[in-house]
């Protein structure tokens, strides 16, 4: 089973260095959003993951932390967060909406009063997420405040993985592995892509994983076309070709690895998606070293796919950031100026889209100074036909 973990020290450090990057930028305070989906943020700087309910970090520029939740997650609020200061707004309660008579809570106006601020900016990281019920009664709580858009002071910290992050990861793409390998052991005509699913979760939860990393694709026939997907009812036919795409997550650390199998052999057209896709896959890899701009590796891999036919089966890549979410920021695109630095951790994920299926190839990538540190190393991107 697994050892790794972030310490709690780790997650102190980090929003020592938010508030510093707070006053920096002339707030009175940062108020961090997440829900269950997209964790990331709050869990980064307080260990808490939120289930129904949503949550956030008030992080001001000078004193304590508070983890805000909705009226029902105190317990396990401090069972599992690692901040000592925690507050309850009926605004973060789960979306039934239930009113919670008689049950004493906090508001922002409290909160700010016990931090001893009346803040006139407050930074909001998370904005995409942030509903407007929890904006509402912050405009109710701070009329005159600001709100001014803060992401970056997050994606800034989280873009660059510490040597603990880089070991949760690894270890995420090892059960990854394990679960793949019990798919292909497994998988074969007559099953529901669904009860392919379950092969995977059985076998990345018995190796260690807290969840998914992401939903597990299991995409046969048509359905491969799909770039984003869910399993569905569909039984597994010979000659399908199955996008498998699989992840487990560990201590919030979400990666993923997959490449399509075939269920029988492959057409001529899927053969030649697929030795493109691998070799475009393997180029990538080394286009990757750190101090070049982004955009770099993304225009030589659109050229090579061009330059071997494929330019119109090309949706999007060639990579995506990859951290606490599975796809976060920064993507790389062909409009992507910054630099690429070293602990930079990234998803290679290679697809190409026909008209009848689609595949992907893909794999973990650690930006280095020499190229990149392969993060499922022992995983082989190769042509599978299960016969």
């Amino acid at each position: 089973m697994s050892t790794v973990a972030i310490p709690k020290e780790e997650h102190y450090a980090r929003i020592a260095r938010v508030q510093e990057a707070v006053r920096a930028a002339g707030l009175d305070a940062l108020l961090v959003h997440s829900h269950e989906a997209d964790f990331a943020n709050v869990r980064y700087l307080s260990n808490y993951w939120p289930i129904f309910e949503t949550a956030g970090v008030l992080v001001p520029a000078q004193g304590e932390a508070v983890q805000i939740i909705g009226p029902e997650s105190e317990t396990f609020a401090r069972d599992r967060g690692y901040l000592a200061k925690i507050r309850r707004i009926l605004e973060y309660r789960e979306s039934a909406d239930p009113d919670y008579p008689g049950v004493e809570l906090d508001t922002f106006a409290s909160i700010f009063a016990e931090c001893g601020i009346t803040p006139n900016r407050i930074g909001i990281a998370g904005r995409s997420l942030l509903p407007v019920t929890i904006y509402e009664a912050l405009r109710r709580d701070a009329p005159k405040a600001e709100l001014v858009p803060a992401d970056d002071i997050l994606t800034n910290l989280r873009v660059i993985k510490s040597e603990a992050e880089l070991a949760c990861l690894r270890e995420g793409f090892r059960i990854s592995v394990i679960a793949l390998q019990a798919v292909l052991e497994e998988i074969r005509p007559g099953l529901t892509e669904q009860q392919v699913v379950g092969i995977a979760q059985g076998a990345m939860y018995a190796a260690g994983a807290e969840y998914e990393a992401h939903p597990t694709y299991v995409l046969s026939g048509i359905n491969s076309t799909h770039a984003i997907g869910r399993p569905s009812t569909r039984v597994l036919q010979k000659g399908d070709l199955v996008q498998l795409d699989i992840g487990a997550r560990v201590c919030g650390y979400s990666p993923s690895v997959g490449f399509p199998v075939c269920l029988g052999k492959m057409t001529e057209e899927m053969h030649r998606l697929a030795e493109v896709c691998i070799d475009a896959h393997y180029k990538t890899m080394e286009w990757i070293r750190a101090g070049i701009p982004a955009k770099e590796p993304v225009l030589k891999f659109e050229q090579y796919v061009q330059d071997r036919g494929c330019g119109e089966n090309l949706l999007y890549g060639p990579c995506h950031g990859l951290g606490m979410m599975e796809v976060e920021r920064p993507w790389m695109e062909s409009s992507s100026e910054y630099l690429l630095q070293e602990n930079m951790t990234f998803q290679v994920d290679t697809f190409l889209q026909g008209s009848e299926f689609g595949m992907r190839y893909e794999n973990g990538a650690r930006v280095t100074q020499e190229g990149v540190e392969v993060l499922a190393p022992d995983l082989k991107m190769e042509i599978v036909e299960i016969e």
